[in-house]
């Protein structure tokens, strides 16, 4: 694994952007305005470059498709977190030959973490012959050279390289929601994890400039974003590769500090580097959200030392109760992994106490996925599949009363909202801790704070009436 870091200039971003506008002279030549499809899987950071994918490809021309059919390039931003991700993009890929057999000039691409494997790279060279391009995390910045190469030699391209992990500023955006707005703060991660495939993808953690994050965040709100989340796959490391007397809390209170209405996310952050002055800063300003995701993955201590991840029962607990000490309103929620390799019952029981002991408003359950190249994929596994689905099926039993007890407590506050859509006759909002509320009013208040009453309350979201 290559683990310097780059920093791309502008002469090399002008170059991407040249090749946009001979791309776009190229469909101008013959009278059409080509059609792009981009399909993401996996986590927001994975979002936020399909970002600034559709922006590359608006600036080469392109107008975005809802859908693959009849699209002139499909691109397929993939995940590589869990085995059934992997084998849902496959046969999603797969169903593309039909596509393209109508429609034989599409373009196929592939990226994201998927095409940062050598196996994956090597089935696909193999197997899937109809996918004309395939680009890692590494070689986004890249992608109107890597199109140009496509449209222009006829053929396939290649750009998997381990190369350094980079930093691009200044690449085009289309962003999915200009209501609530994704922002990238940093990139990859240094942890490992003995589960996790991501820093073998991602690369080592680089951190953008504060003054491009602050920038790009100024410009958000005077465009009337009213949610920022700041991305990493972990955001309390931000600033260690930097050489800058500032780290994650100091972005955070600069962020706050800019004038608008708007709250600021983000996730995901590390127990292994999270602390007091993280949440002390959370609980000063009004416009940091008073959510915390903070995946604790398992209650066993001696399991969170074979998942290599730096902290045990006691501290994460600790870290939990100093937080609802100063945010006594905080809505908590986290990542759990139920039937890692060795893992006991008793072992598992302790992961239920915890949760009992913790009481999140909501969970990310995972049954454990073995992913190659990672060290838990050769681990000793005895416990049979049947045993770990029925303590996954216990673990979310659990959640889910926990959830509607915590929900049910909302019933008859008024909380403040964001409304963000409709869903059928009901408008859909937000509170400050990211719970959902459905309730009825004019379509006017979209994009807009206002009051609602909590009325009604389930496992998974809240209903309620405009508070006079």
């Amino acid at each position: 694994m290559n683990t310097k870091t780059t920093r791309i200039t502008e002469d090399q971003i002008d170059e991407q952007l040249r090749y946009c506008g001979r791309i776009q002279a190229l469909w101008m030549e013959r009278g059409i305005t080509p059609k792009a499809y981009v399909e993401t899987y996996g986590c927001q950071q994975n979002e936020a470059d399909s970002e600034q994918l559709r922006g590359m490809l608006s600036e080469a021309g392109y107008a975005i498709a809802d859908e693959a059919e009849g699209a002139d390039v499909v691109i397929m931003n993939t995940c590589a977190i869990r085995e059934h991700a992997e084998q849902r993009v496959f046969g999603n890929l797969g169903a593309l030959t039909h596509t393209k057999r109508r429609h034989p000039e599409q373009k196929i691409f592939l990226c994201g973490c998927m095409a940062g494997q050598p196996q994956v790279v090597e089935k696909l060279r193999k197997s899937y012959p109809h996918v004309d391009g395939v680009f890692s995390t590494h070689h986004l910045w890249q992608f109107p050279s890597i199109l140009w190469q496509v449209l222009t030699t006829k053929k396939r391209v290649f750009s998997t390289v381990d190369e350094p992990g980079s930093i691009a500023e200044g690449l085009p955006l289309v962003r999915s929601n200009t209501l609530k707005s994704w922002v990238s703060i940093m990139y990859g991660c240094n942890n490992f994890c003995t589960y996790c495939i991501v820093p073998y993808v991602r690369g080592r953690e680089r951190s953008r400039m504060p003054e491009d994050v602050l920038a790009e965040c100024r410009e958000l709100i005077a465009n009337g974003c009213k949610e920022i989340t700041l991305l990493g796959q972990n955001v309390n490391s931000y600033g260690k590769d930097l050489g800058l007397d500032i780290d994650f809390s100091d972005l955070l209170e600069q962020i706050a500090q800019l004038p608008g209405d708007f709250l600021i996310r983000f996730m995901t952050s590390h127990p292994r580097d999270a602390g007091q002055k993280l949440f002390d800063t959370m609980a000063k300003y009004p416009k940091i959200a008073k959510q915390l995701h903070l995946p604790f993955q398992s209650g066993s201590s001696r399991v969170l030392k074979a998942m290599n991840r730096h902290y045990d029962r006691e501290k994460y607990l600790s870290l939990v109760n100093y937080a609802k000490s100063v945010m006594p309103d905080l809505v908590l929620t986290s990542d759990v992994i139920v039937g890692f390799p060795g893992e006991t019952n008793e072992e598992f029981e302790e992961t239920l106490s915890l949760i009992e002991q913790v009481r999140y408003d909501a969970l990310f359950t995972f049954i454990f996925s073995p992913r190659s190249g990672t060290p838990a994929a050769s681990m000793e596994d005895p416990t049979p599949k049947a045993e770990k689905n029925a303590r996954f099926d216990r673990l979310c039993s659990l959640q889910n009363t926990i959830s509607e007890e915590i929900h049910a407590a909302y019933i008859g506050k008024t909380m403040r909202v964001l409304v963000d859509g409709v869903d059928g006759d009901h408008l859909t909002s937000r509170t400050e801790g990211g719970r959902l509320v459905r309730f009825s009013g004019p379509e006017c208040l979209i994009g807009t704070y206002t009051n609602v009453k909590i009325t009604g309350a389930t496992t998974w979201s809240l209903s309620g009436t405009l508070s006079e």
